[in-house]
C-alpha cells in the first residue's frame, strides 16, 4: 500500500493509504479526458470517488499505474472507454421519480394520439425504472397494453442499460409503487428468484433499449420525438456542453414536442433554443 502525499480540494495534505500512487495530476488528466468524451464535469471534491472508481479499472486490466492505464486510453479509442466511463457514471434513479411529469406526459399522449402513434426518447436511461415508467404511464392512459407509443431507452452506460434491458428488481426497487402497479406491470420471482420481480413482457415490449453517448458525433438515425425525457444528466456538464447538447436535441423535438429535464436543471442559456412551458418543461423556441 502507497499513502498519497498530496493536496485535497481544499488544499489541505491528504494522507489516504491508496493501493496505487495517485497524483493531483492523475485526477486532473481523468477530469479531461471523461469530459472530453462524456461531457462529465467532474468536480474537484470527487478525487476520492475517481480514485476508488478508476482504481477497479487498473485491477480488472492489470495496468501497474494510473499513468499507465491512462496512457493505454488516449492511445485508442477501443472498448476500454466505455467501462472508463461506466467506472465514473453516477446512476440514481427510481420508478415515477419526480412524478409530477407522468400526468403531464399522459395528457401529451392523449392529443399526439389523435394524429398518430407518439415517440418518446428516454436519453438517460439508466438500470430501466425511467422508461418503464413511461411504459406504465403509456398503458394507464389507453387502457391497453397495446399503446399508440414507442420508447427508445439509451444510456452511455452499457451496464445498467443491459440491467434495464433485464428488467429484474429486487422488492426493494419497487417497494415505492402501488399494489395495483405491482400486480398489473411485474411478475414474482419464485425459487432462486424469490423476492425480485420481473416485468411483464408485454410492457418491455415497448421499449427499445441501446447504448448511446450524448457526446458522439453521431447518434445513428433518429426519427422527430413528441417526448424527449433527459432528466438529470445534465447537471454533470458544464454550461458549453449542455448548450451544445440542447443544439442537437431541439431539431428532434416536433413542433409541439416537449423536453423533460430534471427538477435542478434549467436552461435559460439556450432559450434562443427552448422555451419552458411547465415545471421543468421545455418545448421549441421556434414555433
Amino acid at each position: 500500500m502507497r499513502a498519497l502525499d498530496d493536496l485535497d480540494s481544499t488544499g489541505a495534505r491528504s494522507t489516504t493509504a491508496h493501493e496505487w500512487a495517485f497524483s493531483r495530476a492523475d485526477f486532473n488528466r481523468i477530469r479531461r479526458m471523461i469530459h472530453g468524451y462524456a461531457g462529465i464535469d467532474l468536480a474537484e471534491s470527487k478525487y476520492e470517488m475517481a480514485y476508488s472508481r478508476v482504481a477497479r479499472r487498473l485491477r480488472a486490466t492489470g495496468a501497474l499505474s494510473f499513468r499507465a492505464y491512462l496512457d493505454s486510453l488516449e492511445a485508442g479509442k477501443g472498448p476500454e472507454w466505455e467501462q472508463f466511463a461506466n467506472a465514473l457514471t453516477t446512476n440514481l434513479t427510481s420508478f415515477f421519480r419526480e412524478a409530477h411529469h407522468f400526468p403531464m406526459l399522459a395528457d401529451q399522449l392523449r392529443a399526439v394520439a389523435e394524429r398518430g402513434p407518439a415517440r418518446i426518447w428516454c436519453a438517460a436511461a439508466s438500470t430501466g425504472e425511467e422508461p418503464y415508467s413511461l411504459a406504465m404511464t403509456a398503458c394507464e392512459t389507453f387502457a391497453t397494453w397495446t399503446p399508440p407509443v414507442t420508447i427508445l431507452a439509451t444510456d452511455i452506460d452499457t451496464e445498467v442499460l443491459a440491467h434495464g434491458r433485464q428488467g429484474v428488481y429486487g422488492r426493494d426497487r419497487v417497494e415505492s409503487l402501488s399494489p395495483e402497479r405491482l400486480r398489473r406491470f411485474f411478475l414474482r420471482g419464485k425459487g432462486v428468484q424469490e423476492g425480485k420481480v420481473r416485468v411483464r413482457p408485454e410492457l418491455a415490449q415497448l421499449i427499445q433499449f441501446r447504448p448511446l453517448n450524448l457526446l458522439d458525433s453521431n447518434w445513428g438515425p433518429m426519427q422527430p420525438f413528441d417526448a424527449i425525457f433527459c432528466r438529470n444528466v445534465m447537471i454533470y456538464f458544464d454550461k458549453p456542453t449542455q448548450l451544445r447538447v440542447l443544439t442537437r436535441l431541439e431539431p428532434l423535438l416536433t413542433p409541439d414536442g416537449r423536453l423533460y429535464a430534471g427538477h435542478s436543471e434549467n436552461f435559460f442559456h439556450a432559450q434562443q433554443l427552448i422555451r419552458p412551458c411547465g415545471r421543468t418543461v421545455y418545448r421549441k423556441a421556434a414555433p
